[in-house]
């Protein structure tokens, strides 16, 4: 569960994608135009140390990208070239393999839980074991992002779109406004 709080965000994570997207080498869309959001969805971590928040983000008429986010206690050592977009791995990959949904959101107000509504629905045909996800032995950051670990190969798709055929094995697939038929976000094989 995702306790939001009531807060001003200086600068926003919008603002912080709308100058770090553009110079991923899987970005495609104009630079120097403002992100806009298209979507997001949150997951727990199993050991309840990491949020994860994934946002799908446009800029003007180009294509989606998924981003995931993660929120930490402390930086992440070894990580400082991944200001934005670093992501727990066994957060996601256990939503997936496991078949979990995405994290209620909800605000506190004077005491009370006020739920968030969703921004988009997203479905894992997971529902297996989840191993041990191990030590990450390789990252390829390209048009998807691969993320190989002891245990498995977790694929982030960059740029969803409709029809499109990628990894197999457990997959993650979400729709937004003005997304309406499910698109791959995110497969897991296991090794």
């Amino acid at each position: 569960m995702a306790l939001l709080h009531r807060a001003t965000l200086h600068p926003t994570k919008l603002d912080l994608l709308t100058t770090w997207l553009p110079g991923r080498p899987w970005y495609q869309g104009p630079t120097g135009v403002e992100m806009v959001s298209r979507g997001a969805y949150r997951f727990d971590d199993p050991a309840g140390e990491v949020g994860i928040e994934t946002i799908l983000v446009a800029a003007g008429d180009g294509p989606v990208h998924q981003v995931p986010l993660t929120y930490r206690a402390a930086p992440l050592q070894d990580a400082d070239e991944w200001l934005v977009g670093t992501m727990e791995h066994s957060a996601l990959t256990h939503a997936v393999l496991s078949g979990a949904g995405q994290a209620e959101q909800y605000f506190e107000v004077d005491g009370r839980r006020e739920v968030r509504p969703p921004t988009m629905t997203i479905d894992v045909d997971g529902g297996g074991d989840v191993p041990e996800v191990g030590v990450v032995r390789r990252v390829v950051d390209e048009d998807d992002t691969v993320i190989v670990t002891d245990a498995v190969e977790l694929v982030v798709v960059r740029r969803p779109v409709a029809g499109a055929v990628g990894a197999r094995g457990a997959t993650l697939s979400g729709t937004w406004d003005g997304q309406s038929t499910a698109v791959p976000l995110a497969y897991v094989r296991t090794r």
